[in-house]
This record gives C-alpha cells, structure tokens and sequence, in this order.
C-alpha cells in the first residue's frame, strides 16, 4: 500500500437519497488484527460521471486500513475527471486517458496494483458496507485463487430487483456459464497469485472478459463461496449486460466453445436460443397476433 490515508467519511451531510450508505465502517471492526493484506481496487471508467462518486465513496468509505485504489477512466468528456479529481488525495493512482476498452483500462489498472487480494468494480457498481472487511479476514490458503460473495442488481432507486443465486464454482460449473447460472463479477475478489499466472484480461473480448479469467483461474486454483453481501450493479439503460445482453451471451458461448469440453455446452445453449425464436417467429406469425398488430397500426 502506498498511501496513508486518514479518511474523513464518517458521515456525510449530501443527503441520504443520494448515497447508497451514508456511515463509514468503524475503524474498530479492524482492531481485531494488526496486520491486514493489502486489498487493490481498480475502477475503470468512461463517461459514467453519474455513478462514479458513488462507486469511489463505497470503496473509501470501508476505512479498510490497508487499501490500494486505483481509478483508470478512459478519458471521459462528462464531469468524471472533477469528480476524481476531489477525491485524488485518496487515490493511489488515476489517469484519465483515451484506452482501447474495458478490458484494456482493468489490465493497465492491475499492472499497477501491489496487493495481496485485486478486484475490480465498474463505476457504475458500488461495495456495501463492511466488503472488504469480510474480503481481508478470508482465510485466503494458497490453493484458493478466488472468492465469490452475495451481488445485487438494484435499481436506480438503490432496490433490490435481482440476486442471482451463486452456483456450483467449478471449470466444468463455469463451462455451463450461459445455461446454468453464474454471479456477478463485483462479488468476486482473486489473489494476486492467480492473476499473476491467468491473467491478464483478453482484450479483444468486449462482455465476456470476466468469464474468460474464472475459466482460467478455476483451471489451477479453488473457488469459494462465502455468505456476506459485497456489491451492487445498477440496473440502467447504458450498462452493457444491459443494452446488448444477447450480444453478451453469444460471445460468452463462442469462448467457453473454445475451452477443452466447452464446445457441447455452448452448442446446447445456442441451440437453445435458436429454439426461442423460432418459437417466438411461429408466435409472430399466429392469426390471432396478425389481428391485434394490424388493430394496433391503424
């Protein structure tokens, strides 16, 4: 860790409508070690002036005392860079400069992070209280690459509309990414010892770039499953999984395809989809819905 920070967040008079949580985590839920491993958290950006201070508020406002925070925006035209630039006494390091992507701005974050236990949030995501307290007292044994905790999809009101239920952790579980079930990459943390041997990200990949290195890591390491809340994703109209969430499950089939017994899983689901619309071109061309659409264009 680099930085000494004395945090001042132990309330903040903005009012409660505008941040998710408004109390800093006590500094005493810390006392009960004196060493912690150093937590480091990378927040790429790009435009997302709307959410960012909340996504860097939620990381500082933890008062993890061995916390490394690093904010890469791919240089934003919004308000991003004065909103980083208020909070630059705090940050480790940020750059605001034109990148190749997400993938990109994560991997040039993480080139730089000297932690034991690296993570990134997307700065339209945010930590909940207490996260990296649950992260750091881990007992991260040496075969653990990776932990996943409880993640949220909330709205923009800050309420809960999804939790995805956390599956089997596993390459042939991950293998099943699109099919089976999956969770939410702002509730998984990895050890500097995976990523130094799985990463770094694949940058030609555009939405399936967190799947890419679980595949990887779950090759050579375990993960594990713990029980605490760790993050929030918002739900809005500009986030990818959003905008372009069919994309997103086509080029998550088209790499798990290229993994050793992946080919049959991404078959079977594409299959799948290819079902659902043909079902739903039959459906279009009912009479009884031919009847309704040409009421509805008159």
């Amino acid at each position: 860790m680099k930085k000494k920070r004395e945090l001042l967040f132990e309330s903040t008079t903005t009012g409660s409508n505008k941040w998710p949580w408004t109390s800093a985590c006590p500094k005493d839920h810390y006392h009960s070690r004196g060493e912690w491993p150093v937590i480091s958290v990378v927040i790429p950006s790009y435009n997302q002036g709307a959410f960012l201070e909340k996504t860097i508020r939620s990381v500082l406002m933890q008062n993890y005392p061995s916390l490394e925070l690093i904010v890469i925006d791919g240089g934003s035209t919004d308000m991003s860079v004065e909103i980083i630039e208020k909070y630059a006494g705090h940050l480790d390091f940020w750059v605001s400069e034109e990148d190749s992507g997400q993938a990109n701005a994560i991997n040039k974050g993480l080139q730089r992070a000297t932690g034991d236990i690296l993570y990134w949030i997307n700065s339209d995501d945010y930590l909940l209280p207490k996260a990296l307290f649950h992260v750091g007292s881990f007992d991260w044994k040496p075969e653990i690459g990776a932990i996943v905790g409880i993640g949220h999809k909330v709205d923009l009101q800050d309420r809960v509309q999804y939790t995805p239920k956390v599956p089997a952790l596993s390459f042939h579980a991950f293998l099943h990414w699109v099919g089976y079930g999956n969770f939410m990459q702002p509730a998984c943390f990895f050890s500097a010892k995976a990523w130094e041997e799985c990463g770094p990200l694949n940058e030609k990949l555009d939405f399936c770039l967190d799947v890419d290195l679980w595949l990887k890591i779950s090759q050579k390491y375990k993960f594990v499953k713990i029980e605490q809340d760790l993050a929030h994703a918002y739900i809005h109209p500009t986030a990818k999984t959003t905008a372009e969430r069919e994309r997103s499950k086509a080029e998550t089939a088209l790499l798990i395809a290229t993994y050793q017994g992946g080919f049959e899983a991404a078959r079977q689901f594409l299959y799948k989809d290819a079902d659902q619309l043909s079902s739903l071109k039959k459906l279009a061309r009912h009479p009884l819905i031919k009847a309704v659409r040409k009421i509805i264009s008159r």
